[in-house]
């Protein structure tokens, strides 16, 4: 069992929290409903422009589990063109 995660740094269009609130539940939700990852905002909560998201996935290959979270850094990309990827890093744990 492989067991991935990937912390992803995003550079949002909104000044409030409450705009914040509104594109990270949007994205986990959907997040969750397309890829079957655990996801949750790890860090920077109290910035309305800037959000840290964390990842994970399990699975029997490597091959799999590092492909599944690669394909979620490129839907994030092309479906939230005003969500700028700052970083992003994949790792196995």
């Amino acid at each position: 069992m492989f067991i991935y995660c990937m912390e992803i740094h995003l550079s949002l269009p909104t000044d409030s929290l409450k705009g914040k609130r509104g594109i990270i539940k949007s994205l986990l939700g959907r997040t969750r409903n397309r890829f079957n990852v655990a996801c949750a905002e790890v860090d920077r909560q109290d910035n309305p422009r800037v959000a840290v998201l964390g990842f994970v996935t399990v699975s029997p290959d490597k091959g799999i589990a590092r492909a599944a979270l690669v394909r979620l850094e490129d839907w994030i990309y092309e479906n939230w063109p005003d969500v700028e990827i700052d970083a992003s890093d994949i790792s196995e744990i």
